[in-house]
């Protein structure tokens, strides 16, 4: 590793290298998801709700476990790319540490409350056992959880994005397969026109529980031995105790990134409770055209994930010609990348949604608001890159107030006047998220061509960049 000096090669070879793991990756979680909708699907609307109820009170976890991650690419990035390898090693062991916190917190509370979280989403009374078993048991391996994510993210910081997709391709794939033993009972299936008994539990949703939590459990364990066993990351032999001068840096990173977190997850649950009220067909529309949709920008993540640890290492570096000819490569790239995405989401739509769906009505409400939210993709992408770039740098503060401005002042409060106060419908919601998407995207258009957000530009008296 250490002789694969990221700041040494060409920018697009560079980019390329990165970029394809974590997007291949990503695009086969899309798809896992794909498979678990259908999978629980067949089981009926009842446990189809029951595994979403609680499903943005996940996201919420999830990302601040993914926050705190943030603060350690920004830091290990940097060192790598200024070869100071022994505080990349340093800031690994107080990784360690946090997912140590973060694993026992998020574990204790999402236990504790796990049966009154489906009560607070709302969900209906005869979904609620199920909805909080299920919560329960996703939620028992959350310390081996948070060392997939913040050791994936210490490894993608030093440029290695394939093994993070290896061992999260593999969890996937082990997901999917105790889904199908888990879920259904014993039943005959037939390939290639040969008959066989296939061996099932038949526990249905809690099966659907099961094999999520263990997959998460093998993740955590074959991340932790390969960070163990990693020549220059090892944490063995260091004292589990803070060090204050790596955690120092990395929280003032990690803290905006996780108000941030937290502040559009709120946002996401106020958004999901307005489409609600829409009722049936909406929210179905609504539902299918999010899954859909999430195909289509996980390309524009994956490069978000290459972004941020080659800004971070040109950082470490301190090679300011380099930081300004990548920026301007990865933006150009991600244009590209969801210029293309659009359009094949704009064609492709409709086809799209009636896998999902037989309802005529459903599949052509969500095909309108999926073409609508392609014209916007390019720019989309803008906001998505750039975010990437701040974040490799340490840039956390200002994207955290456009991304709260964005979510409850155009978005929120635009959903709510839109329907609730007009009576507009599921295309106007979808409008304001839009408009909010396109909001970041000036905003941080703006950011990047004042330069605050670079560090390695000198200033003026007067703060801005020469």
């Amino acid at each position: 590793m250490k002789s694969n000096n990221l700041t040494s090669k060409p920018i697009l070879l560079t980019i390329v290298m990165l970029a394809w793991p974590t997007m291949l990756e990503q695009v086969l979680q899309v798809a896992v998801q794909y498979v678990d909708s259908a999978m629980v699907g067949r089981l009926g609307a009842h446990a189809t709700a029951a595994v979403g109820a609680t499903t943005t009170v996940s996201w919420l976890i999830g990302s601040s476990v993914s926050a705190v991650g943030i603060g350690f690419l920004a830091y290990i990035a940097k060192a790598w790319g200024a070869k100071r390898y022994e505080d990349a090693r340093k800031a690994v062991s107080q990784a360690l540490l946090a997912a140590l916190a973060c694993g026992i917190v998020f574990t204790v509370l999402p236990l504790s409350l796990a049966g009154k979280v489906p009560v607070w989403m709302n969900a209906a009374p005869d979904i609620r056992e199920d909805a909080s078993r299920y919560f329960f048991i996703i939620y028992t391996p959350m310390l081996l959880r948070c060392f997939t994510i913040l050791f994936s993210t210490t490894l993608r910081a030093t440029g290695d994005t394939r093994t993070p997709m290896l061992v999260n391709t593999g969890v996937n794939l082990v997901n999917v397969i105790l889904n199908y033993l888990l879920i259904y009972g014993t039943h005959e299936a037939t390939i290639a026109g040969i008959t066989f008994t296939v061996p099932g539990a038949g526990f249905g949703v809690i099966g659907a529980a099961y094999a999520t939590a263990v997959s998460i459990a093998a993740g955590g364990i074959t991340m932790l031995v390969i960070i163990c066993a990693h020549k220059d990351l090892s944490p063995l032999g260091r004292p589990l105790r803070p060090d204050w001068e790596v955690l120092q840096p990395c929280l003032r990173v990690a803290v905006p990134s996780a108000c941030q977190r937290f502040a559009t997850s709120f946002g996401y649950v106020a958004f999901a409770s307005l489409i609600n009220g829409l009722g049936t067909v909406p929210l179905a529309a609504h539902s299918i055209a999010n899954t859909v949709e999430s195909l289509f920008y996980v390309p524009g993540y994956g490069m978000q994930a290459a972004a941020g640890a080659l800004s971070g290492n040109t950082y470490g570096a301190g090679d300011k010609d380099r930081m300004r000819s990548l920026t301007r490569t990865l933006i150009l790239l991600e244009i590209c990348i969801m210029a293309f995405s659009g359009t094949m989401l704009f064609v492709f739509a409709e086809k799209l949604t009636r896998i999902f769906t037989i309802s005529e009505e459903t599949a052509l409400l969500g095909a309108a608001v999926l073409r609508m939210v392609a014209v916007s993709e390019p720019m989309y992408g803008v906001s998505i890159i750039l975010e990437g770039i701040f974040q490799g740098v340490g840039d956390t503060k200002g994207p955290f107030v456009y991304n709260v401005i964005g979510m409850w002042c155009v978005r929120i409060l635009g959903t709510y006047i839109m329907v609730n106060m007009l009576g507009y419908g599921l295309q106007a919601a979808w409008a304001c998220m839009i408009a909010h998407n396109v909001f970041l995207s000036i905003m941080f258009i703006i950011r990047y061509k004042r330069g605050v957000w670079n560090p390695l530009l000198e200033k003026r008296k007067g703060g801005a960049p020469i």
